[in-house]
Order: C-alpha cells, then sequence, then structure tokens
C-alpha cells in the first residue's frame, strides 16, 4: 500500500495551473482536430498506469478508458467522462499504487487534479478560452 503523504497548497495549485495551460493551449487547436486529438490523448492515458502495482485491475480500466475515450471522437462529453475516470484512477493510485511518476510521490495526486479541471472543461463542450477572451 502506498503511504499517504501531506498535501500541501501547491499540490493543487500547480495541478490547476497547468491545466489552465493545457486549455488555454488546446483552445488554439480548431475543431474538430482539438476533439479528435484529446480523444486519442485521453485513450493513451488510459494505459499510463499499466504496471503502476494494482496488477490484473489495469487492464480492464485501460481497455474500458479506451472505448469511452474513443466515444469522445463524437463527443467533448465522452471525452470529459474519460478524463474524470483517470482523474479516479489516479486517486486510487495516491492511496493504494505507484506514483505516475516514480521519482515524484505526490505526482498522481496532481494528475487527479489537473484531470478534473480538464474533464470539466470538456464537460463544457471545450469552449476555446482564446474566443471567450476577444469577445
Amino acid at each position: 500500500m502506498h503511504r499517504a503523504l501531506p498535501v500541501h497548497a501547491v499540490d493543487y495549485v500547480g495541478p490547476v495551473m497547468g491545466a489552465l495551460v493545457f486549455i488555454l493551449l488546446m483552445s488554439l487547436v480548431r475543431e474538430p482536430a482539438r476533439r479528435n486529438f484529446n480523444a486519442i490523448f485521453v485513450a493513451g492515458a488510459m494505459g499510463a498506469y499499466i504496471s503502476g502495482g494494482l496488477g490484473l485491475w489495469e487492464l480492464p480500466f485501460a481497455a474500458i478508458g479506451s472505448f469511452v475515450a474513443y466515444q469522445g471522437l463524437r463527443s467533448h462529453r465522452f471525452i470529459g467522462v474519460a478524463w474524470l475516470m483517470h482523474s479516479a484512477w489516479d486517486l486510487v493510485h495516491h492511496f493504494f499504487g505507484n506514483p505516475i511518476w516514480p521519482f515524484a510521490e505526490m505526482s498522481s495526486f496532481g494528475c487527479c487534479i489537473f484531470d478534473a479541471v480538464i474533464a470539466a472543461w470538456f464537460l463544457a463542450g471545450a469552449p476555446s478560452v482564446i474566443k471567450a477572451l476577444r469577445g
């Protein structure tokens, strides 16, 4: 079992800032390329924890998550659901598995926060922040 470390403000702020930068950069990509790229991207993320300390449970998660991500080729909301699934899996790994980055003990926790923020953006339809800022 993975030991739970104390969580500090930077463990939240860093991932939120990273997610906002991700959203800003993805806003530069026009649709439908933004949706298609991110569906493929989150499908790849589903396999990030293979050999992550949870044994055979890693395989059905990756398979189910990849199927949900595939549905994202037609819907931003499926991409959001896939990122929420990954966020939940990050939390499981934070407490019971290996961190996503072996050299950074809090990396799975940070990934959980990062993924949840971008999931919310996709569930909202992944609107372009650039367009919103331009008015």
